[in-house]
């Protein structure tokens, strides 16, 4: 039977593309590996950023770094890229980073850089879902095994 393809954010694979240079290696990995056929993502480098980099969240509808510089296009042309991405993969669901201004899905930092947290989603996984695409925050991608 062939596999399902599932979009992942490149971190959760435990690439160290974060922007502090770490990864988030996902638990479980090689269990979501022999349901799906993962098609890996870095949507802050796919952007233009590099790694490491400066912190960035959203406030007011733009992306800032902490020092205060709009990545704004950055982001979205991150989030393009990785549209397109989907699309050419036929991709319906996506399994993206808690938390991130790119990745982040129900939740998000709050843009004052000291821990806080919003309700609200990331650029890309805006996106995604703007073009039906079920993103799945990694902190809730145990579920995916249990389907």
């Amino acid at each position: 039977m062939r596999k399902k393809k599932l979009l992942i954010s490149n971190c959760l694979l435990g690439i160290p593309c974060r922007y502090d240079g770490s990864c988030k290696k996902m638990d479980r990995l090689d269990e979501l590996e022999d349901r799906y056929n993962l098609i890996g993502v870095c949507l802050e480098e796919l952007g233009g950023l590099e790694t490491p980099r400066e912190p960035s969240e959203i406030f007011l509808g733009r992306v800032l770094t902490k020092s205060g510089r709009d990545v704004t296009y950055e982001y979205d042309y991150g989030a393009e890229l990785t549209l397109s991405i989907a699309k050419g993969h036929a991709i319906t669901k996506a399994v993206m980073q808690d938390r991130s201004p790119s990745c982040g899905c129900g939740v998000i930092h709050n843009g004052k850089f000291d821990g806080g947290l919003v309700e609200g989603d990331g650029v890309t996984v805006k996106m995604l879902k703007a073009n039906g695409i079920e993103v799945i925050p990694a902190s809730r991608a145990a579920e995916l095994l249990e389907e």
